[in-house]
């Protein structure tokens, strides 16, 4: 167990720093801003693709369909012309829905109401 969680740690660090190089030559140089609040973005990923928040259930499939969903808002945003800093407002609106919906299929999945 141990050594598993060593790999996958060593697997995510090569991850970042192969993707620090990509974006160094990228752009032709480095800045520490550049993936900043991207943490939020990830949680409505996964939150959209049906992880749930207490955790025990997601899959990889989910969250890529909840990657495009944002993707798609993003774009749709920017085609119809409204002011990007309303961006921030859709994703939180959105991250309300889907955990709304999540919180209302989990309970009746479980038979509580």
């Amino acid at each position: 167990m141990n050594r598993v969680k060593i790999l996958l740690f060593m697997t995510t660090a090569a991850s970042a720093a192969l993707f620090a190089c990509i974006q160094v030559l990228s752009f032709g140089s480095a800045d520490v801003l550049r993936g900043a609040n991207k943490e939020f973005e990830a949680i409505i990923i996964a939150v959209v693709g049906g992880t749930l928040l207490t955790g025990g259930y997601g899959s990889a499939l989910g969250s890529a369909f909840g990657a495009f969903i944002l993707g798609t808002t993003q774009l749709g945003i920017n085609f119809v012309g409204i002011n990007s800093d309303w961006y921030q407002v859709v994703l939180g609106s959105i991250l309300l829905l889907a955990v709304l919906a999540n919180t209302y299929l989990l309970r009746r999945a479980s038979g509580t109401r």
